[in-house]
């Protein structure tokens, strides 16, 4: 690439390679993966309009066979020809040499070291462990959800789906097996790009394995490299909040990430089942046990609405103010229930289509009850005393 083009290198008014009304028009164009302008990363080498109005544009791919080529190519050239004086668009599209990825892969690093965690007890995003006791209560719908109304929020979202063996993150979100177009993260070199789905970066094994329908037989050692790898390898960018999808219970996951994210904020998910919701305390008391904050409590599968007004508790009632109330003499403070979502068709057909319902049906109770939690969530930030923010004086 030449050394006098891209935003880093501070290309030159002079160069005639670059006609400026049209590098700012491509400075509108996102690369979907990485979420910043394709000028900022070098991945336009030239861009010209001749004397008849031809847009002459070179652009580079970070590798070959890049998932997002069809989508950047479109928006080049809808970002060319909304310029009055281009008549036509002479489109060259090559891939980036391995120095020129290797000096990208750096430049997204930051300061940040190769292997290093970037959600640390430093960072300034807010990280959320959405846990459970036992399966089948909903943690994962209730954490895509999550995500999916910080999102709406205009909020710069991940979620890593550390629920391995019992991964449904993907699918939840309209990525997996039965999606219309399945996507793989991209590599860049030791750096990998994540999906990204109704504004969300989102990775989980599944998105590894050639069958989604294999069972992943991992033990202990294996899980906890895997955590780490998607916790470090993964480039998120910028952040104000990441989700973790755990696994139920209190196994091996549970203890790596409460040793890996210390500064995680817990998420308990139980039913109004007093038995599910006894289950559900231990998972709270580990993440105390492993210095976590627990941010509150939220009862899934609540009473249904009947179309007379009645409501059917068919789960019981009160399992989450038991969690809460129990939860608050472990953690030596008032842990709240930040929602009670009803049972709800459109939260369970919302995750079979992989459109979370409060983005497709916000008027609905539950979408209501989870908007609220993220809402509250939000209002219920830490405090950033110690916390040192990346600034210095001039």
């Amino acid at each position: 690439m030449p050394a006098d083009t891209g935003s880093q290198n501070g290309g030159s008014a002079a160069d005639p390679r670059r006609h400026e009304g049209l590098w700012r028009a491509l400075g509108t164009v996102q690369d979907p993966e990485i979420r910043r302008p394709i000028t900022e990363l070098d991945m336009v080498e030239s861009a010209d309009v001749d004397a008849e109005g031809i847009a002459h544009i070179h652009i580079l791919l970070t590798i070959v066979g890049c998932p997002a080529a069809n989508a950047i190519e479109a928006a080049v050239r809808a970002a060319a020809t909304s310029l009055p004086e281009v008549t036509a668009v002479d489109l060259h599209v090559g891939v980036m040499t391995p120095v020129q990825r290797e000096a990208l892969t750096t430049r997204l690093r930051g300061d940040r070291g190769e292997r290093e965690m970037p959600f640390g007890p430093g960072t300034l995003t807010r990280v959320f462990a959405v846990t459970s006791g036992k399966g089948g209560v909903g943690k994962s719908t209730i954490t895509a959800n999550l995500a999916a109304a910080f999102a709406a929020r205009g909020l710069r979202v991940g979620i890593v789906d550390a629920d391995v063996h019992g991964f449904s993150i993907p699918g939840l979100l309209g990525i997996g097996e039965n999606a219309e177009a399945p996507v793989k993260p991209t590599r860049l070199d030791n750096m990998i790009l994540p999906p990204v789905a109704h504004g969300i970066k989102l990775i989980s094994i599944g998105m590894f394995l050639d069958d989604p329908r294999a069972a992943v037989a991992w033990r202990g050692p294996m899980l906890h490299r895997t955590i780490n790898q998607f916790l470090t390898d993964v480039y998120f960018g910028d952040l104000d909040v990441l989700l973790l999808d755990l696994p139920p219970g209190t196994g091996d996951i549970a203890i790596s990430i409460g040793q890996l994210l210390p500064n995680a904020e817990v998420v308990v998910v139980t039913t109004p089942q007093l038995a599910a919701a006894e289950v559900a305390e231990r998972s709270g008391t580990l993440a105390v046990q492993t210095g976590q904050r627990i941010a509150g409590v939220i009862e899934n599968m609540a009473g249904l609405v009947q179309p007379d007004g009645t409501v059917l508790d068919l789960f019981g009632s009160g399992g989450g103010d038991l969690v809460a109330e129990r939860l608050s003499t472990v953690a030596k403070r008032p842990v709240p229930v930040l929602a009670s979502v009803p049972l709800s068709v459109e939260l369970r057909t919302g995750g079979d289509a992989g459109v979370p319902v409060v983005l497709s049906d916000p008027e609905n109770a539950a979408s209501v009850a989870i908007l609220k939690a993220a809402d509250t969530l939000l209002t219920g930030g830490r405090s950033l005393a110690g916390v040192k923010l990346g600034l210095s004086p001039r």
